[in-house]
């Protein structure tokens, strides 16, 4: 299957689980999987779940405007890199975000003031 189109499936699978049912994202991470959200380091599936069902806003909702891939490693493993917009509930304004991961072994969040 062509990488593109696998990484434009994973990140729809990601954000949408994210945005309906992030404890739902257990799946996609293992127990070897880091995040590092805003600098801060979290380590190990169940770890990761609770970091992001314990984010202030709990209705959000990504508008993804690109998804990068390359393949990396011997393994057939994959880097995806996506940017876009977090729009959280009773804001006005979008919230310009990117975030570069797969299956999810290493995961790095950050938002993106102007």
């Amino acid at each position: 299957m062509d990488p593109d189109t696998v990484a434009k499936a994973f990140v729809e699978h990601y954000y949408n689980m994210f945005d309906s049912n992030r404890a739902g994202l257990a799946n996609l991470y293992q127990d070897a999987s880091m995040l590092t959200f805003e600098g801060q380091k979290t380590q190990g599936s169940q770890n990761i779940v609770a970091k992001l069902t314990a984010l202030p806003f709990h209705q959000c909702k990504h508008h993804i405007t690109t998804v990068d891939c390359q393949p990396s490693g011997p393994a057939g493993g994959m880097l995806v890199f996506v940017s876009g917009n977090l729009q959280l509930a009773g804001e006005q304004h979008a919230l310009k975000f990117s975030q570069g991961s797969y299956y999810v072994y290493n995961d790095i969040f950050r938002l993106n003031y102007a």
